[in-house]
């Protein structure tokens, strides 16, 4: 038997015996490799602002010392290559903004769309969001929560490992403080349709769909579904 002390993170559950247990993500690791401009990104900027997977499990983590500063929190979940990232956090310096992105060249492509604009109120982590979610933020704590285009997983065997479920829709709304938004974006008209019924189902949140949000930018997700000739749908939810 493995007596080894593992994390509970998703990507690190071991089963009593040590063997990797198989579970449902919502979300498939890519390729690693970077461009050339990623890794410049990647070595002038990670130290200082992705937040080692480890450092999650340590005694004493939190926010407030990743970022060097008490402020609101902000999580996207989903960051990509950081178009929405760079252009909202630079209009929000007084918060601080937390990307939550598993793959890592997006993370690195981020990293120097965010210096390009001169913020420093951006972290990163490549930690799965549920379970951050669930461990690491407190109840009624998040100034707000973005959404755009996640994983649609359009085949409906795989609806499974859609992000937005009542499990999590439940979880997501207990870590709003009350009055915050939960902002969403998708360009897959059934999975538009899922989002509604759960969060209206959802007891602690009140919204629906909404115009586009004039602050977001277009992304290259977005790019990509017009060109495929799909709608985008936008949604807004508040913690009541």
């Amino acid at each position: 038997m493995n007596d080894r002390v593992r994390p509970a993170r998703p990507h690190e559950k071991l089963t009593e015996d040590g063997r990797r247990m198989r579970e449902v993500l919502t979300y498939a690791r890519r390729g690693s490799r970077f461009t050339p401009k990623q890794r410049a990104a990647w070595d002038a900027h990670h130290e200082a602002w992705v937040v080692p997977d480890e450092a999650v499990d340590r005694p004493g983590f939190s926010f407030a010392g990743v970022f060097g500063r008490e402020a609101p929190l902000v999580v996207e979940i989903g960051s990509g290559v950081g178009e929405a990232t760079a252009a909202l956090a630079v209009t929000r310096p007084s918060y601080n903004v937390l990307a939550l992105e598993v793959w890592r060249p997006g993370v690195a492509e981020s990293l120097g769309r965010v210096a390009e604009t001169g913020a420093t109120n951006v972290r990163f982590c490549s930690v799965d969001a549920v379970w951050s979610m669930e461990h690491l933020f407190a109840p009624d704590s998040l100034a707000g929560l973005w959404t755009f285009f996640p994983d649609p997983w359009h085949k409906k065997r795989h609806h499974k490992r859609r992000l937005v479920t009542p499990q999590f829709a439940a979880l997501a709304a207990s870590r709003l403080a009350p009055g915050a938004e939960w902002r969403l974006a998708t360009d897959w008209s059934d999975y538009a349709e899922q989002m509604v019924a759960v969060l209206d189902a959802e007891r602690l949140l009140e919204g629906g769909v909404t115009d586009r949000w004039d602050e977001r930018p277009v992304t290259k997700f977005e790019r990509k579904g017009l060109a495929a000739g799909r709608s985008i749908t936008d949604l807004v939810y508040r913690r009541l």
